[in-house]
């Protein structure tokens, strides 16, 4: 006769797991057993509650969209306490936009002159760039890879006005400092190929990120030292703040800027305009300085933001994503539980093409960035928003009489007016949403300004309005 199953030995996996089988006289053992699955119970619950309370938003784009921007404007409307905090480590990268401004100029300088000191062939390389010629037009690649030494060959060229060749004399003391500064904040990373430069690191912008590398309160330990290369850029910009503004304020600067030979940050004209501000002893960047600054993001960075609705507390996790190329893989694993994308176009990039791709126009590629997002079956359930940005500096170029047409053929015989050409942008964006979206969700669109702190944080709340709606529908509390 077979054993019943009341009588069946008890294993340590069913005491602990089913507590209906125990032996009625081990209360004991019952009791625990109900803890753990109470404790269990507890977890999946705190958990449910995590996640409904949980708002993650990617900020995507390709580089120099404004992505880095919005994370500060985030940050200035919702915590801006701890940009406060921050102020001090944005310093360095100041200076090192300057020098690299700096560089970039007088190693354009070097090219024309040495090209006008050269054969007629050289010479007729000076003529104004062709709209069909990217690589002239966009002005971008040959020159952000550049060294910062390279512009040290020029002295002694005959063809430079003595003038220029004083103020480069004094100048290249502060800028043989370039690299130095940018291996001291970025910690010895660079990119492929061994190119220096300032890069977001892993902790750089996360200060206000669970998830940091460092402390809040640590900040001074991670500046550099009294005696690095930021207080030693600091002293000399004091030293050369005159010869500085003399060579920004110079006919050939203006007439190299003008011709569209070179391609600056567009940090560089508001730091050099700002130069004697900047140079003063005791320098601390102002909320302006922070969101014209131009840092590099590597990979993902995380940004928490604790937001309060209705009395109910979200956690919004705001993450900014290198939009280089060759990092653009780094976003798929943030994909798939994405409460919502932001995706931003600079609509002023019309007349620049890729530094990876000089045959690539780089409103095409936002576009094909675009198409990309709205294709992808991993990014269904998220919210979509469109900020087509740099708005201000699309007016400047088209006041500027800068014509669509010689860089976007399709674009015809319109008005070469802000609203013409404005319109014209979305439309081809709403157009890519309406045939490629998945899962025909809606599309919120803004026209936006990054460095216009109150337009942007009007738009701030509008978004997160929209966003809100959105992940409440998908939680089931609307």
């Amino acid at each position: 006769m077979s054993r019943s199953s009341k009588d069946a030995p008890v294993t340590a996996a069913s005491t602990l797991w089913n507590s209906d089988d125990l032996p009625k006289g081990d209360e004991e053992q019952r009791r625990v057993s109900l803890a753990i699955d109470e404790s269990l119970r507890q977890e999946r619950e705190l958990r449910k509650k995590r996640r409904a309370r949980e708002v993650k938003v990617m900020l995507l784009g390709q580089a120099e969209s404004g992505k880095s921007t919005l994370q500060k404007q985030f940050q200035l409307y919702y915590a801006s306490q701890t940009l406060d905090r921050e102020r001090p480590s944005w310093r360095p990268i100041v200076y090192s936009n300057i020098l690299k401004a700096l560089r970039m100029l007088f190693d354009e300088l070097d090219r024309q002159y040495s090209l006008a000191s050269g054969s007629d062939s050289a010479n007729m390389s000076q003529t104004p760039p062709s709209a069909n010629d990217p690589l002239q037009v966009a002005g971008s690649s040959s020159f952000s890879a550049s060294s910062s030494t390279s512009s040290t060959t020029a002295v002694g060229t005959p063809s430079w006005p003595s003038d220029l060749q004083d103020l480069q004399t004094v100048l290249n003391r502060l800028i043989s400092h370039e690299d130095e500064l940018a291996s001291e904040v970025s910690g010895g990373i660079s990119v492929s190929g061994g190119r220096t430069g300032v890069f977001v690191r892993a902790g750089w912008q996360t200060l206000i990120s669970p998830n940091r590398t460092w402390p809040v309160g640590d900040i001074r330990a991670h500046q550099p030292s009294s005696n690095g290369a930021a207080d030693l850029i600091a002293q000399l910009l004091q030293e050369t703040k005159c010869e500085i503004e003399e060579f920004w304020r110079h006919p050939m600067v203006k007439k190299l800027l003008a011709s569209n030979k070179v391609r600056l940050e567009e940090s560089a004209s508001f730091f050099l305009d700002e130069i004697e501000r900047i140079a003063n002893p005791g320098y601390l960047p102002s909320t302006d300085d922070i969101l014209h600054v131009r840092l590099q993001t590597l990979g993902v960075q995380e940004h928490s933001f604790d937001i309060d609705i209705g009395g109910v507390h979200f956690n919004w996790l705001l993450y900014d994503v290198g939009g280089a190329r060759g990092q653009r893989h780094a976003w798929v694993p943030f994909f798939e539980d994405a409460t919502a994308i932001i995706f931003l176009a600079p609509m002023s990039a019309f007349d620049q093409y890729l530094d990876e791709d000089p045959r690539t126009n780089r409103i095409d590629d936002s576009l094909q960035l675009f198409t990309a997002i709205c294709q992808n079956k991993l990014l269904s359930k998220a919210a979509l928003v469109l900020m087509l940005n740099k708005a201000d500096l699309l007016k400047k170029k088209l006041e500027a009489g800068v014509k669509i047409r010689k860089f976007i053929s399709s674009f015809g015989d319109r008005p070469n007016t802000y609203e013409e050409v404005s319109e014209y942008f979305r439309a081809h964006f709403i157009q890519t949403h309406r045939r490629r979206d998945v899962s025909n969700r809606a599309l919120y669109t803004h026209f936006t300004s990054m460095l216009d702190i109150k337009a942007t944080q009007s738009i701030i709340i509008n978004v997160g309005e929209a966003i809100m709606r959105s992940h409440m529908n998908s939680i089931g509390l609307s």
